[in-house]
């Protein structure tokens, strides 16, 4: 079983270059309205981003999150390329993190 993600959105060129950056997965395909980018490693999930006319409305009902070793080095990096970091760090069940916009 292969595992893809699709995540609607506006401009797929352009959060595809985020995200082959952010995760080391390469550009696959780009046939309107889907552009798909492939995991470097087997058994990842690929990433589909497709575009849609509407705009986002509301919260997010599904994210990723990205579990690293050094916290603040992996945010200072997708800040770099793009990222946008919304609040202070969050703490909670012995887990930290920060929300991100992409």
């Amino acid at each position: 079983m292969n595992v893809i993600v699709v995540l609607d959105c506006r401009d797929p060129v352009s959060l595809g270059r985020f995200w082959a950056e952010a995760l080391g997965y390469r550009q696959a395909s780009n046939e309107e309205p889907y552009l798909a980018l492939d995991p470097a490693e087997p058994g990842q999930p690929e990433i589909l981003l497709q575009r849609v006319p509407e705009p986002k409305s509301g919260k997010n009902r599904m994210h990723l999150d990205l579990r690293v070793d050094r916290l603040e080095e992996e945010r200072d990096r997708l800040l770099r390329i793009g990222a946008t970091q919304l609040g202070d760090e969050i703490e909670e069940a012995g887990f930290r993190w920060f929300v991100m916009l992409d």
